[in-house]
């Protein structure tokens, strides 16, 4: 069975502006690493819309009638803070993105597919339950993990979240539920301000692993091996769930970790180890953040070749000289 990756063109009508760094532009860049004949074992299927029941298990009926009553109709934004605005195909994108987690899920617990990768957006791991923030309107990681309980019968999901910033979101809506451990590294301070080894959870299945400004892949490979792995070992996931952000590269202008693309590749070795001994080797990505686009194509290219088997360093365009954000910021 191959990878399989899911993506759909709804996904690029969401824009909330000008000199916005969740921008379109973020898929097209993953695109474009992933086309070629590296990746021409890479199975694609389009992601359909995520049902409202589905949405519904994770988001109250209330919020999501009122991001349908304020998407705007025409080209204009509705800002919902500083960071996050809707225009007129933001809803059709979100439900893309939570509806292409579900269909890796499917896919996946289906035997259809090995692994699944959702290259969609907007991210997903800051919104809570009843409210949108830091560019995230569904709760898509949570979404998938709550389908695969109620469609599949699965009993223990493990949702990791590499992003570097924390998933207040996910954190939020899992807290008082021990059938689903969340695991985050995260650089700290920074937004949102949440993610502290102090939040455990209502039942200890939340670990946070934050990161000091700066930390470079030795120091996130620790914390990884220290704190988040040999949790999720003990809590025997039926399912792995990747939060997959992007924006700890050195490049990413939003941060300033120093992961390399070989540390998502690492991470993503390791998570599918766990994937194979717990769960059968399911295990479906989601991407989250990542805003350098030079650091996010070559990040995801690392992070899927892992994904279908390969050894990244046999990629050449993963290998390319890359500067420091310094010197470029895409």
């Amino acid at each position: 069975m191959a990878t399989t990756l899911f993506h759909h063109a709804d996904t690029l009508l969401h824009d909330m502006g000008l000199g916005h760094p969740e921008r379109p532009d973020r898929i097209r860049a993953i695109l474009a690493r992933l086309d070629g004949p590296d990746f021409a074992a890479l199975e694609r299927r389009e992601a359909p819309e995520a049902t409202r029941a589905a949405l519904e298990r994770v988001h109250p009926a209330a919020y999501l009638d009122m991001l349908d009553d304020l998407a705007p109709r025409d080209g204009t934004l509705v800002r919902l803070d500083g960071d996050t605005a809707m225009n007129n195909g933001t809803l059709a994108a979100a439900r893309r993105a939570a509806g292409g987690a579900v269909a890796a899920v499917d896919a996946v617990l289906g035997g259809t597919c090995a692994n699944a990768f959702v290259a969609t957006r907007p991210p997903g791991h800051h919104a809570e339950p009843a409210r949108a923030m830091g560019f995230c309107f569904l709760g898509n990681a949570v979404v998938a993990a709550r389908h695969a309980q109620v469609a599949h019968g699965i009993g223990r999901v493990a949702i990791v979240d590499f992003d570097v910033h924390h998933g207040n979101g996910t954190q939020a809506i899992v807290w008082d539920d021990p059938s689903i451990f969340y695991g985050s590294t995260h650089e700290m301070p920074l937004f949102p301000g949440t993610g502290a080894r102090s939040e455990r959870g209502a039942h200890d299945t939340v670990v946070n692993a934050p990161l000091p400004p700066g930390a470079d892949g030795t120091l996130f490979r620790s914390a990884m091996e220290e704190a988040i792995l040999p949790r999720l070992e003990a809590f025997g996931p039926e399912l792995v769930i990747v939060s997959a952000g992007f924006d700890a590269h050195r490049r990413d202008p939003l941060a300033t970790l120093r992961l390399e693309a070989a540390d998502f590749a690492w991470v993503t070795a390791r998570l599918m180890d766990v994937a194979e001994r717990h769960a059968g080797g399911r295990l479906v990505s989601v991407l989250e953040g990542g805003y350098d686009l030079e650091g996010l194509g070559l990040s995801v290219a690392a992070h899927v070749a892992t994904l279908m088997g390969r050894d990244p360093g046999s990629i050449p365009a993963i290998g390319l000289s890359r500067p420091d954000r310094a010197a470029t910021s895409s």
